[in-house]
């Protein structure tokens, strides 16, 4: 309903500012609402007055008044101009330990007020009442438990809390008493506000005015304090806006003296209230003066030594014996100021001195600054979570400015971190705009150079040596936005030792950025830095951040982080920019190359095997030859060359491997068998029997004799040791005489259109010669005419071994009988086939040299004779004629090139090649 109703407020505040629906806190008669400013985002309290809240108070005691309407206003008036005087005190006194106040009290169209305060958390009254249900065991749904950043917190007293704070309200009394000239009158845990740093503030200065004997040199404008209205207690009036008795002075009720020490004895009832259980003042007066009165008539009703102070709990000692003597005393001038309560021995333990030290840490010299710094880091851990985190780490933050001592400063700072449970909330929120304040200002202007800052480069080793930790509290985006730059300048330092620092948490720095930003931000920063530095110690750390960012892993490590488990570079930046940085190394320092064999190693994990012989090993090994290695780096080099050389061959052999198993079946039979011509024209299939040797075809080429028998078995046996029948992978084929060419006349072209031609390329040495078996044929050709007809064998007419019938197709008929194959030639033991004599022996060598046609000579002639379409076996052939020499052989020369092509115009239209033209291919 309160919510609805803040809508309908229009002022000042609801423009500039935008409100929370709920109250975080209730402070006596007001509700306060967290507020943000709409331009510059400022937090604030904003406190809220309703006037329809009054309508429920004294309706009782209305009911049967006459004009109640009229009185009614009357007193709402009066509590609006009571609330109106408490918020405009605070515009006129601004100190550390007084509420601040941002924007004036406004009043809103509805007839409440408004105004803007700092950030509050909680009245000490309602910390104190939370406190109490928590001892009762009993929820409470507390609505002072905000801490500094709107979150939920539980708010706990403990002891050093408890002081701090006193010492605070104490500070406040004191410039109200000397610097205001004022008494505030109506000191309770109502007055008190806890803000988000957790500092406690006064407030609650309704009823301030001065004293009756002003001892100040600077008079007060505040009216003077109505004693008779104040003490009167009005039920028709809300109790948040009338004196509370119970922790008033008998100066106000029974001496009516108004003096400052006033306010000292309400605050040792405010003191004792924090130590009693429940938290109440021991006076109880249910606002009745005659009650009061009764309470300060007998010693044992008020609050002494004697009986405790009237408290349920155990006090401290120190509070007990100097402190609350001196503040619950009947006489005013027993009483002391609030400047001795700060010098009293109760705040004689070093962490409440730690905490008056960092108050005044301002007004301190570099050399108090500097030895307080050193020496905080031993009593952190004994200091409350809470009082660390709001009170002194802030102010360490603030002397951050101080660039002598940000390196002793950060050291703290981190230190705070480690402790604090809302680590990451607070490094983020509070730390990280500070370190960017500190490290990354604006970047100097045009034609300004950016002077060198040892102080700073001191800080930022210390943050680079918490990287972990940074790490640790921080997301992916902020360490890049925020972090990143702070780290790419300590690598880009001159500085040997912050770029050693910088280099040495890469580990850590990669395990929270995305592969984009660390190739493209952070690895051209680490090349240019390896690249140009002329220090051992750097180009050493540098080689080790090459080894992480290519998935490997500095000596003691973890090796489960991301930078350890996994390539961080990808294999193009690795073959492109780190291995031609690694060959442009000159040093050849140990240290340096030791290095680069830990790179070398993450390299071959990742880089092909091409790139690896061709690229890597070549530098290795030129690396391993370094005059300053010893033995064992030396063999170092070598185990590494070994493993990555016996990748590369098991690489090697499995791709050859597979290849060739694609393609054929890959044995060195078949690729031999590449070497010979292989034609078919026949169904008669190869023989898996007999072998011819080199030795023949030598005796035929070289002119050496054999006889008759032998040519004729070497004959029959070469097709049956041909390699195209032993092999698995090639089908049987046969060859007919009558076979056709579609191509040149110097190939073999069998007449069958499924067979093929296969023209050796290398050796002659598996061909057999081809002997006739018979005397006379007639070839329609010029005849082959032996020189020595007595002498040698080859001068013998090739005679058939039968007669052949007059039918054209006698040649391609398959033989009949047992058959043997030469160059797929089907001779038959019927007769059927030819067979030529063995060439010449050795005795007739000179007379077979002496033929100058040689063998090509015979080749013409065959392919002459052979090819003329005319050719009709008979049953008595007609025998070859002798020619013009008698030393051999004497064929007629190949016709000239005119006459080969009139000869093949006039064989265009007749019978294709017949089978010899195989032989002359073959040669």
């Amino acid at each position: 309903m309160f919510a609805s109703a803040l809508k309908s407020f229009s002022s000042n505040i609801t423009a500039n500012y935008s409100i929370s629906q709920n109250p975080t806190s209730i402070a006596g008669a007001w509700k306060v609402y967290d507020g943000q400013g709409k331009k510059n985002g400022k937090t604030v309290s904003v406190f809220v007055f309703d006037r329809k809240s009054l309508e429920n108070v004294g309706s009782s005691f209305d009911r049967g008044s006459s004009g109640s309407s009229s009185a009614r206003r009357k007193i709402n008036d009066e509590v609006v101009e009571r609330l109106k005087k408490e918020a405009s005190s605070l515009a006129r006194l601004r100190h550390p330990n007084i509420l601040e106040l941002t924007e004036p009290v406004e009043d809103t169209r509805s007839g409440g007020l408004m105004f803007a305060t700092e950030p509050i958390t909680a009245t000490l009254a309602g910390l104190l009442a939370d406190q109490d249900s928590k001892d009762r065991g009993r929820s409470r749904s507390s609505r002072h438990k905000r801490n500094e950043d709107g979150e939920i917190q539980e708010l706990e007293l403990d002891e050093l809390e408890i002081q701090k704070g006193l010492l605070q309200v104490a500070k406040g009394l004191q410039f109200l008493h000397e610097s205001a000239n004022l008494v505030h009158a109506n000191l309770t845990p109502e007055a008190v506000y806890i803000n988000r740093k957790s500092d406690w503030k006064i407030s609650g200065l309704g009823f301030a005015g001065p004293p009756d004997e002003s001892t100040s040199s600077t008079p007060s404008t505040a009216p003077p304090i109505a004693l008779s209205e104040l003490l009167y207690y009005d039920p028709r009036l809300p109790r948040t806006v009338q004196l509370d008795i119970n922790y008033t002075s008998p100066d106000f009720v029974m001496d009516t003296n108004i003096s400052s020490a006033a306010d000292m004895f309400s605050f040792g009832l405010l003191l004792l209230a924090l130590y009693n259980s429940p938290h109440e003042s021991p006076l109880r007066t249910n606002g009745n003066l005659s009650t009061y009165k009764k309470i300060f008539q007998s010693s044992s009703t008020v609050p002494s030594a004697s009986n405790n102070f009237l408290s349920s709990k155990t006090l401290p000692r120190q509070l007990k014996s100097d402190v609350l003597p001196r503040l619950i005393a009947r006489r005013p001038a027993q009483r002391m100021s609030a400047r001795e309560f700060q010098e009293s021995s109760f705040f004689d333990n070093v962490l409440v001195s730690t905490i008056r030290f960092l108050e005044a840490l301002p007004a301190k010299t570099p050399n108090e600054k500097s030895q307080f710094m050193r020496g905080f880091p031993r009593v952190v851990d004994q200091f409350p979570k809470s009082v660390l985190g709001k009170k002194v780490l802030p102010a360490l933050l603030e002397e951050t400015k101080d660039k002598e001592l940000l390196a002793l400063i950060l050291t703290n700072v981190f230190k705070i971190v480690t402790v604090l449970p809302t680590a990451q909330r607070i490094f983020v929120d509070r730390i990280l705009p500070k370190l960017r304040e500190v490290f990354l200002p604006s970047p100097p202007g045009k034609g300004q150079t950016l002077e060198r800052d040892t102080a700073k480069e001191a800080g930022l080793v210390v943050v680079l040596e918490n990287m972990q930790l940074i790490a640790d509290t921080c997301s992916g985006k902020e360490f890049k936005d925020d972090i990143l730059p702070i780290v790419v300048l300590g690598m880009e330092s001159s500085t040997h030792s912050l770029v050693d620092k910088s280099l040495s948490g890469l580990p850590t720095i990669l395990a929270v950025l995305d592969f984009s930003t660390i190739k493209n931000e952070l690895f051209p920063v680490i090349a240019a830095v390896f690249s140009k530095t002329s220090s051992l110690a750097i180009k050493v750390r540098g080689l080790e951040a090459f080894a992480v960012l290519c998935g490997g892993s500095k000596e003691g490590a973890d090796s489960t982080s991301k930078a350890n488990s996994s390539t961080i570079l990808d294999k193009y930046t690795v073959q492109e920019k780190i291995v031609p940085l690694m060959k442009a190394i000159k040093t050849k320092e140990p240290a340096v190359m030791m290095a680069a064999l830990s790179v070398f190693k993450s390299i071959g994990k990742i880089v092909d095997s091409d790139f690896l012989a061709m690229h890597l090993l070549p530098i290795m090994w030129a690396f391993s030859l370094g005059p300053l290695l010893n033995l064992r780096q030396f063999k170092q080099y070598m185990d590494l060359i070994k493993s990555l050389s016996s990748r590369i061959e098991q690489e090697q052999t499995r791709k050859l491997r597979d290849l060739a198993s694609n393609t054929s079946n890959g044995t060195d039979d078949f690729a031999k068998s590449n070497d010979l011509m292989f034609v078919s024209n026949s169904n008669q299939p190869f023989s898996p029997t007999g072998s011819v040797g080199e030795d023949d075809f030598e005796r035929l080429v070289l002119g050496k004799g054999a006889s008759a028998q032998q040519s004729t078995t070497n004959t029959t046996s070469f097709a049956n040791s041909s390699p195209f029948a032993a092999h698995p992978g090639i089908p049987s084929q046969d060859f007919g005489w009558n076979s056709t060419s579609s191509s040149t006349a110097n190939i073999l072209q069998p007449q069958q259109t499924n067979s093929r031609a296969m023209t050796p390329d290398h050796s002659l040495s598996a061909f057999t010669p081809l002997l006739p078996s018979a005397t006379g044929m007639s070839m329609g050709s010029r005849p082959m005419q032996p020189a020595q007809p007595a002498a040698n064998p080859w001068s013998q007419p090739i005679q058939p071994q039968t007669s052949f019938t007059t039918n054209n197709n006698a040649w391609s008929t398959p033989p009949s009988s047992a058959t043997s194959s030469v160059f797929g030639i089907a001779s038959s033991s019927s007769t059927t086939g030819w067979t030529m004599p063995p060439p010449p022996q050795a005795q007739n060598q000179a007379s077979y040299a002496n033929g100058a046609s040689g063998f090509s000579s015979m080749n013409s002639s065959i392919h002459s004779a052979m090819s003329n379409s005319d050719f009709v076996p008979q049953n008595s052939m007609r025998p070859m004629q002798p020619g013009r020499s008698t030393s051999g052989f004497n064929i007629a020369p190949p016709p000239a090139a005119g006459q080969m092509g009139q000869q093949a115009q006039r064989q265009g239209q007749g019978q294709k090649k017949n089978g010899l033209d195989a032989y002359d291919s073959l040669i």
